[in-house]
């Protein structure tokens, strides 16, 4: 079959479609093309000539996706359980903040390397809970909360279509340092819209991390367009792509979780005030302790399977509170004068913006419903209150106490 480019197809070189109206310069080859393959563009039922119509790429059936899921868990390589991971229980609390109220908004890990930074965070998937989305869809959407549908799901929404929906877990997404940002984000397929006049778009890590974890190992060393990619994603809750003149936005709501070696470089202001929390991981000094770790490790790397059949029930367990704390998180209170005092704190630590305050009382309801009640108490605040705001405070190179402290002293000076 020729093509729109060959010579018997193309456009003859007098023809006014390959000039520009205002200049009667020569239009680029790409804006010919699609000329001539609009005007050949048929006039048919719910095709307008001369019009893109969205296409996302071909998602898979709730069977499809059920087989998919099941296949993939029988093969993926086993995950260092995470009720046998050894101290670091600051790490681990903020994590689990984070599963029970998606709204806090992340959470930074900074520490030594060989803590185990990266082991904990990927051995969260164990814990994470099963969500509704609707069977087919790229981007995971909820088939109740408009605000995370797909453009496609909204649009039957609208059209009073009934829709399929399935069960699935959360998913957990990598965002590895050398991604490209098409990638990242997605892109159009130009030959399909030149072609066949359709915008196919095939999603990227953004649509896939929709109401799920986005997670960044050594986010320190991430390339500044892709940050730049981040800090938008992040901001708005969408993610647009612009192709050629071509747009599409989708909902991209995730949890940012962000893995890094302070000595490897800083981290940017505006990024950083992204992550809900923040969490310091320092090697473990005592002896008895590291002998542990060691022997755990060396167990889970002869017999993986057996290792995790052995906390299994821990797991479960875990994975139970989890669930009751976030059915619950709805009827935590916490009382007027606590709320004054978590924003008086964050007032005399000259905290940019109200994201700390809103954090703080946040990560305090989510540690109550943690816990089994439904009410926020002092000691629940003052647990979370520094990780809330240590990376909210502005940096001062003469300072010599670490930001953490500076927040714990200023909450009992509060608080008392």
């Amino acid at each position: 079959m020729a093509s729109p480019f060959s010579p018997a197809t193309a456009a003859p070189a007098a023809s006014p479609a390959l000039f520009s109206a205002s200049t009667s310069r020569p239009l680029s080859l790409a804006a010919a093309a699609a000329t001539a393959v609009s005007a050949r563009i048929p006039s048919r039922r719910g095709f307008r000539r001369g019009r893109f119509t969205v296409c996302n790429v071909a998602a898979p059936s709730a069977t499809e996706q059920e087989a998919k899921a099941a296949g993939a868990k029988e093969s993926q390589r086993p995950v260092y359980p995470f009720a046998a991971i050894v101290g670091q229980d600051e790490m681990k609390l903020c994590l689990l903040l984070n599963v029970i109220d998606p709204k806090i908004g992340g959470v930074m890990i900074m520490g030594d390397r060989g803590t185990g930074k990266s082991t904990t965070v990927r051995s969260l998937v164990d814990l994470l809970p099963d969500i509704r989305v609707v069977v087919g869809d790229p981007f995971n959407s909820d088939p109740d909360d408009p605000e995370v549908m797909g453009p496609e799901v909204r649009e039957r929404v609208l059209e009073g279509d009934k829709l399929p929906v399935v069960t699935a877990k959360i998913t957990m997404v990598d965002l590895p340092l050398g991604a490209t940002e098409d990638r990242v984000c997605g892109t159009i397929d130009i030959e399909k819209a030149l072609t066949d006049g359709v915008k196919a778009f095939e999603p990227g890590l953004l649509a896939k991390a929709n109401r799920g974890i986005l997670y960044v190992d050594e986010v320190n060393l991430l390339d500044d367009h892709l940050v730049d990619v981040l800090l938008d994603s992040a901001a708005s809750g969408w993610n647009t792509v612009e192709r050629e003149g071509i747009s599409i936005s989708h909902p991209a709501r995730f949890i940012l979780i962000g893995s890094g070696n302070p000595e490897e470089g800083e981290l940017r202001p505006q990024l950083l005030d992204r992550f809900g929390m923040h969490a310091q991981v320092g090697t473990v000094r005592d002896a008895e302790l590291r002998v542990k770790i060691v022997e755990e490790r060396a167990r889970f790397d002869r017999d993986p399977k057996a290792f995790r059949e052995s906390y299994l029930e821990e797991q479960e367990k875990l994975q139970q509170q989890i669930s009751s704390a976030r059915s619950n998180l709805g009827a935590v209170q916490i009382d007027h004068d606590l709320r004054v005092k978590i924003s008086k704190v964050c007032a005399e630590l000259n905290v940019d913006g109200l994201r700390g305050d809103i954090v703080t009382n946040r990560a305090a309801k989510a540690l109550a419903a943690l816990k089994g009640r439904d009410t926020v108490t002092v000691e629940d605040i003052a647990t979370v209150i520094p990780n809330c705001l240590r990376h909210r405070l502005r940096k001062d190179p003469l300072e010599s106490i670490d930001s953490g402290l500076l927040v714990v002293e200023k909450f009992y000076e509060v608080f008392t």
